[in-house]
């Protein structure tokens, strides 16, 4: 991660939002939070973000729908699902949606930066494949 890569953090939870935000800045990367999926379709409409770590479970506009949403009009965008509530059937989905990884929550700082690393690196790896296959 580097300074000009940013984040964005959606979980109803208020101490998840904090614990993400305080593990995420040390990194160097520039972290915004939403509480709830409306609030972080509005995050994206005023600055996407490059890196989307989002919860399933949350009131209003659910994760899934916040997934289609990102993906359908920032397909370069990539979304790490963290949920309390894991499952094959909303992996499979998530996965189907376009999430570039899956985790069950809770997780440790280390892996919450190692998820949007990972995430980070797709999205650079997909932009120059695409860049590649234009020319």
């Amino acid at each position: 991660m580097n300074n000009k890569s940013t984040v964005l953090i959606v979980d109803d939870e208020e101490i998840v939002r904090r614990a993400h935000l305080r593990s995420l800045e040390e990194t160097g990367c520039q972290a915004r939070v939403a509480e709830d999926g409306n609030a972080a379709i509005r995050v994206m409409e005023q600055e996407p973000a490059d890196v989307i770590l989002l919860d399933l479970r949350m009131p209003g506009l659910d994760g899934m729908d916040v997934l289609k949403t990102i993906k359908t009009r920032w397909p370069d965008s990539e979304v790490v699902v963290i949920t309390g509530y894991p499952s094959i059937e909303s992996a499979k989905t998530a996965v189907r949606l376009g999430a570039c990884n899956y985790i069950a929550k809770p997780v440790a700082p280390d892996d919450v930066i190692r998820a949007a690393n990972e995430a980070m690196t797709q999205k650079r790896w997909a932009l120059r494949s695409n860049s590649t296959l234009s020319h």
